[in-house]
């Protein structure tokens, strides 16, 4: 289980990276659901 968290916690650290999901400029919460998916599909696809 422990070995797995890295993965996540590699993530998390990637997708904060960019700076709107950090700062959360998007006050609607779909609007930022929308960029955080975005944003995992960039990360996903590199």
């Amino acid at each position: 289980l422990y070995k797995n968290r890295n993965i996540i916690e590699r993530f998390f650290t990637r997708l904060k990276q960019f700076r709107g999901i950090a700062t959360r400029y998007d006050k609607l919460k779909s609007t930022f659901l929308a960029a955080v998916q975005l944003v995992s599909a960039i990360i996903g696809i590199n």
